[in-house]
């Protein structure tokens, strides 16, 4: 299990402040960066984690295999500020982005990736253009799923997930609201970035995930997501079983297919 936060000696690391929002950016060394940054945001429930675990995920990757500029945002967790803090200090950086980089593609895992889809959203319903998005087993409906109700899972389950939701949006926890907010709540689904993602077939995010890209699709928008045996949530990050080193083989062929789309462009 690969789990540091610190970051490889071939890859370089900018602290700054981006408005209110802490940030890390990160560059690679050894090679040429290409005029690609990716907005990364951190899992954790939204009620946990840090910017710093952009070094512990396939962001840090991206950065040495690809050449692109990787954004972590330390945005404010559920239990310092309920929503919409958090998508507001990632649509802040994402703004910063669009001012300094050519093209822009947007990921994270967990409730970084439901934080990824709102931003892909508002930053079609406000006028940023993204390229693509990457959202890995992403947290985006506060109403429970099939998969996601009774759920006894590895690193997260039902309990964990009601908590989660429950501090992320207060009195609202069991309410439709937003798609900003929950994205499992849009409507429109047309316009949004091209799409990949993997997810665990036991794991509460399943359902969601599966809905999500076929939404996309439904709505001409290309999305594909690959599904593995595990229910071991963020199993890319926790596991070493040989369905983990798939996955992040195919994240990384899905995103050079990606990349060299918009290179092209």
């Amino acid at each position: 299990m690969n789990i540091k936060l610190k970051p490889d000696e071939d890859v370089s690391v900018q602290k700054t402040r981006i408005g209110r929002v802490p940030t890390l950016i990160l560059r690679p060394v050894n090679r040429p960066s290409t005029p690609v940054s990716v907005l990364w945001i951190h899992g954790g429930g939204y009620i946990l984690g840090m910017k710093e675990m952009v070094y512990m995920t396939r962001a840090e990757d991206l950065v040495k295999k690809f050449g692109v500029t990787v954004y972590s945002p330390g945005y404010r967790l559920a239990w310092q500020k309920p929503y919409p803090a958090a998508i507001d200090d990632c649509y802040q950086v994402l703004e910063y982005m669009s001012k300094h980089s050519d093209t822009l593609m947007v990921g994270g895992e967990s409730a970084g990736g439901g934080l990824a889809i709102a931003v892909c959203m508002m930053a079609r319903d406000r006028g940023i253009k993204v390229a693509f998005q990457t959202p890995l087993y992403p947290m985006i409906s506060n109403i429970d799923t099939e998969s996601s109700r009774d759920n006894h899972g590895k690193v997260w389950n039902t309990r964990r997930n009601h908590l989660g939701w429950r501090l992320y949006l207060r009195r609202d926890a069991k309410k439709r609201v937003s798609p900003y907010a929950a994205p499992a709540w849009q409507t429109d689904y047309s316009n949004l970035p091209s799409c990949y993602t993997f997810v665990g077939d036991g794991e509460p995010f399943f359902c969601e995930t599966v809905e999500y890209v076929k939404k996309l699709k439904n709505a001409g928008v290309e999305a594909q997501v690959d599904i593995y045996h595990t229910d071991v949530h963020a199993f890319d990050i926790f596991s070493e079983k040989s369905y983990s080193i798939e996955a992040k083989m195919k994240f990384y062929q899905r995103f050079e297919k990606a990349l060299d789309a918009c290179l092209k462009v």
